[in-house]
């Protein structure tokens, strides 16, 4: 019997390639963890195997977070597989994952930042105008990591101050540019110049080896600059945090951030009125 883990995979395309990588990963955890138990294929999975399944992941040192996406991702494929007569019953259905702790995003502070984005590095070279540039563009207009690495040079307009980004599920969406990112591309442009890098001319930032920057490219600018842990999503939670805290639109945030549903975008809200919680119980002298 045949779990149809490409067929399935191949049919989310409103997914990113990196989505539909991600999704087979997940499935294949799923289906080894079935086949250990001599489950064969989908028709074969009762509702009381999945319940084990979440139960046993829930056993090992993972993040609540992850078991809800595994599940989120099981849900998808039964789901796929029903409507594809594969099955007659999806044993995903009814099925509770732990809801776990909620954490609120971290923001960074104003000293944070200010060291990242203004103090000068320690040992500066040619490419820290390029390592501005991208902590600029991170903080300035909230992109996520991949959309940094795979920004186009033509997609940059440095004279209206926006760019072209392309997100999530392959939707592209415009965002404003602030002047000190604009600035901070106009410092790295001829140094990218100087790179002569043929192969990949259309992009926006490349890494020491003429490569297309990579996510770990950026973390390890942020550890270069950063002077405690700080992760590139961060610089995107302070982005929104701080439009909001500056009476921004729950829309508009939701179009800056190109998310698909305005409740991801809702969580930054709660952010907000725990910050002017904290403000209120450190400075009013009867909190």
């Amino acid at each position: 019997m045949s779990w149809g883990a490409d067929e399935f995979v191949s049919s989310l395309v409103s997914l990113s390639q990196s989505s539909r990588s991600a999704y087979s990963r997940d499935l294949v955890q799923l289906t080894e963890w079935m086949g250990e138990r001599s489950i064969s294929g989908p028709e074969q999975v009762t509702r009381g195997d999945v319940r084990a399944w979440i139960a046993s992941m829930s056993e090992q040192p993972l993040a609540p977070a992850t078991i809800r996406r595994r599940a989120s991702v099981a849900r998808r494929y039964f789901g796929w597989t029903t409507a594809s007569g594969l099955t007659t019953f999806d044993p995903t259905r009814g099925v509770v994952t732990p809801s776990g702790a909620h954490r609120l995003p971290r923001i960074l502070s104003q000293d944070h930042l200010h060291q990242l984005l203004d103090e000068p590095p320690h040992h500066p070279d040619q490419w820290t105008v390029r390592d501005d540039a991208v902590l600029e563009i991170l903080y300035g207009s909230g992109l996520r990591v991949s959309e940094v690495c795979g920004l186009e040079l033509a997609a940059v307009d440095l004279h209206r101050n926006v760019a072209r980004v392309v997100g999530k599920g392959d939707k592209t969406r415009m965002v404003p540019l602030s002047e000190s990112s604009v600035s901070a591309i106009r410092a790295w442009l001829p140094v990218r110049a100087e790179l002569h890098a043929v192969e990949h001319a259309e992009l926006m930032f490349l890494n020491r080896r003429c490569a297309p920057l990579t996510p770990r490219d950026v973390r390890r600018i942020l550890d270069r600059r950063s002077p405690v842990p700080t992760h590139p999503h961060a610089l995107r939670h302070t982005f929104a945090t701080h439009l909001l805290d500056g009476g921004a639109d729950l829309r508009a945030v939701q179009e800056l951030l190109g998310h698909a549903d305005v409740a991801t975008t809702q969580v930054y809200t709660h952010v907000s009125r725990e910050r002017l919680r904290q403000v209120h119980e450190s400075t009013h002298p009867r909190a």
